[in-house]
């Protein structure tokens, strides 16, 4: 399994549209290096904290990234193979890692194998490559036979992975990106959607490649354990999570979330050995600060984030606070290119990316955060406090999500004078074992001590 998970911080990278591609690919154009723009990100990379990245989709497609083309190749919109070999050899050099989308389940019509059966009909040698063909049907696009598709989404044609020969594509596809690339894990495209014994045999081929290769998979609902386990993959989007904390900090409720922190991590917890891949929002789903109904509780949304169980993401952009909201026909108000210098000389912009840096920092001086147990200490609708412990640290953190200062006590297992807040450096007592908080309005407090 992976040694290097529980380190890391990451950044989430849609680079079609950051880069700011067409929508739509002219195959008959020469390559368009877009992701070298990226290189200028490095830096603000290295302020947040960053120490991965996850970046896609890369490969060459019809539109979104999603319909590939071509697996071998970077998007022609971005770039060539030597346009990426150069920008992951450069994020090596800061420490960044970096995971690309491995879509494994489905291709775009533009496929050539799936061009061929096409032509070829029942003639074709890849009528087995794909999942549900029927030639007594039709399909939306008037083909002369019907097939299985992503989510009804018939421009994404689903693969047959219990064929071995598109097995051994997938595998080789894989061999490719390490060899060439150089890349450290692969985030696996509805991964919920594969055969659970496909991606046990993918697994095991990859780490056979890489042993330390991390693989995520993009699961929405079900019993993380399916897939995330000692004979899988390594971990999962945590969309429970996902919807708890900002649902929590919506309907000033923070029993949802408390209720699935104990459920994942706590005594008895079912994920508590699984580094869960958390977020606030990615490109699928409406902007964090779209969604939220207070926007001063980014505060201690965010700090919940970096110091709950798990591995925090941040969506490119989000750090600034920008807006984006999910319409029905399109995600592209959520997949924007951005000019950093946009952002880096605004005051406003830079309150919510510094302090997002400060609580990135925390966590990666910290190993009661990184791997550390969790313990609920104290619970209300508008005020939630816990604690994070290893052997020779403990993180309390604090938060209240209603404009009204509140006053908090709880029970804590020391006899320490004082506890330090680590956004403030100011100092709390501690007394016969209580502490007492006083919150001011969407305020959060992360509390150390280094010896218990």
């Amino acid at each position: 399994m992976n040694s290097w998970i529980n380190k890391s911080i990451f950044y989430h990278i849609y680079p079609l549209g950051l880069c700011g591609a067409p929508l739509n690919n002219d195959l008959n154009l020469k390559p368009v290096p877009r992701l070298k723009t990226l290189e200028d990100w490095i830096p603000h990379l290295k302020f947040l904290g960053i120490n991965a990245i996850y970046i896609g989709p890369l490969f060459e497609s019809t539109s979104h990234g999603y319909d590939t083309i071509d697996y071998f190749k970077i998007d022609r919109r971005l770039g060539t193979n030597e346009t990426f070999k150069d920008f992951v050899e450069k994020l090596h050099e800061n420490d960044i890692k970096v995971i690309v989308d491995g879509v494994f389940n489905h291709v775009g019509r533009d496929f050539e194998n799936f061009k061929n059966l096409v032509s070829e009909k029942q003639n074709s040698k890849y009528v087995s490559w794909f999942s549900g063909i029927n030639f007594n049907g039709k399909s939306p696009y008037n083909d002369d036979f019907s097939y299985d598709s992503w989510n009804g989404c018939f421009n994404l044609v689903k693969l047959n992975t219990y064929n071995p020969d598109v097995k051994k594509y997938i595998f080789d596809i894989i061999k490719f990106w390490v060899t060439e690339f150089d890349i450290d894990g692969i985030r696996l495209d509805a991964a919920d959607c594969l055969d659970l014994n496909f991606l046990k045999e993918l697994s095991y081929y990859a780490r056979s490649i890489k042993n330390d290769l991390l693989l995520l998979g993009e699961v929405i609902h079900g019993d993380y354990n399916r897939w995330a386990n000692k004979d899988s993959i390594d971990t999962v989007t945590n969309y429970e999570c996902y919807k708890g904390l900002y649902s929590s900090h919506n309907e000033l409720n923070y029993f949802e979330i408390a209720y699935s922190l104990n459920r994942q991590f706590g005594d008895g917890g079912i994920y508590k050995n699984i580094p869960l891949y958390n977020f606030v929002d990615n490109h699928d789903v409406s902007r964090i600060m779209s969604t939220l109904k207070d926007k001063d509780n980014i505060y201690p949304l965010y700090t919940l984030l970096f110091t709950m169980p798990g591995v925090p993401s941040i969506y490119y952009g989000s750090e600034f606070g920008i807006l984006g909201v999910k319409q029905k026909d399109t995600d592209a108000p959520l997949r924007p290119k951005l000019n950093l210098d946009d952002f880096v000389n605004s005051k406003e912009s830079q309150k919510l990316c510094n302090f997002i840096s400060k609580l990135s920092h925390i966590r990666l001086s910290s190993t009661a955060l990184q791997i550390g147990s969790y313990k609920q200490l104290f619970i209300s609708n508008k005020q939630f406090a816990f604690l994070r412990k290893c052997e020779n640290e403990s993180i309390i953190t604090a938060v209240n999500c209603s404009k009204d200062i509140q006053t908090i006590s709880f029970s804590i297992d020391t006899n320490s004078g004082s506890l330090l807040n680590l956004l403030n450096d100011e100092e709390i007592k501690v007394e016969n074992q209580k502490i007492t908080l006083t919150l001011h309005g969407n305020e959060a407090i992360i509390l150390k001590q280094s010896t218990i």
